[in-house]
């Protein structure tokens, strides 16, 4: 029996977002100047809200204003790596961590599964001793440019339900030898939970918290 921990990274692991901060730290750190666009911020928002547009639309209209159109790779890394470092030393449940090295020393393969870009998270996962990683990845052009388009679906949801089962199967892995403990704090997760053998709500929403109790989830809060 194979035994893997799946989890997800924000406000599972990390306190607060990192999405949208990460837009924000690029800009300071590259293009003060993308702040004029700021105004422009709400009416994705609105767009969304009204569902004219699409969660995943949203992100990357945000991504367009504030890194921009065809960023290099290369010169978005160094910013990338800082921004991790950011993200560990003030951005992260010091239990959740704990709990990382936890599965780690149960013999558990690590997996983070998060609707967050590749492009940032690979550098989170690697300070966390992730083996894998499984996120919303962006279009990187032969030039290494990085385009505001995301490849296939946000992950997110049943998304990252599916991008999971793909997982195991690129891993040669069939559902009845594995046994997949999984984390999340967010009711969008609840797929990826139910297809768990072993879920847990950690610090969860109130809907989460709500669906946890139903389903006998265990709950632990990094507070």
């Amino acid at each position: 029996m194979t035994k893997i921990a799946i989890y997800d990274m924000d406000r599972t692991i990390t306190v607060r977002g990192t999405y949208t901060p990460f837009l924000f730290h690029m800009v300071f750190a590259r293009a003060p100047w993308r702040l004029l666009f700021l105004p422009l911020l709400p009416f994705g928002f609105i767009g969304y809200g009204l569902k004219l547009i699409s969660r995943k639309s949203l992100k990357t209209y945000n991504q367009r204003l504030l890194l921009g159109s065809k960023p290099r790779v290369t010169t978005l890394d160094p910013h990338i790596e800082r921004y991790a470092d950011k993200v560990i030393q003030g951005n992260s449940y010091a239990k959740a961590i704990a709990q990382v090295d936890a599965d780690r020393a149960e013999g558990r393969k690590l997996v983070l599964a998060t609707a967050s870009y590749e492009l940032y998270v690979n550098a989170i996962a690697s300070r966390l001793g992730f083996d894998e990683v499984i996120a919303t990845r962006l279009k990187i052009d032969e030039k290494g440019q990085v385009l505001p388009e995301i490849v296939g679906e946000n992950c997110y949801d049943v998304a990252k339900l599916d991008r999971i089962k793909t997982f195991l199967d690129e891993q040669g892995l069939a559902r009845e030898t594995v046994h997949i403990r999984a984390y999340s704090d967010h009711v969008s997760d609840a797929p990826m939970l139910e297809y768990a053998d072993e879920a847990i709500a950690t610090t969860p929403s109130a809907p989460l918290r709500h669906l946890a109790k139903k389903r006998g989830w265990k709950i632990l809060d990094w507070n």
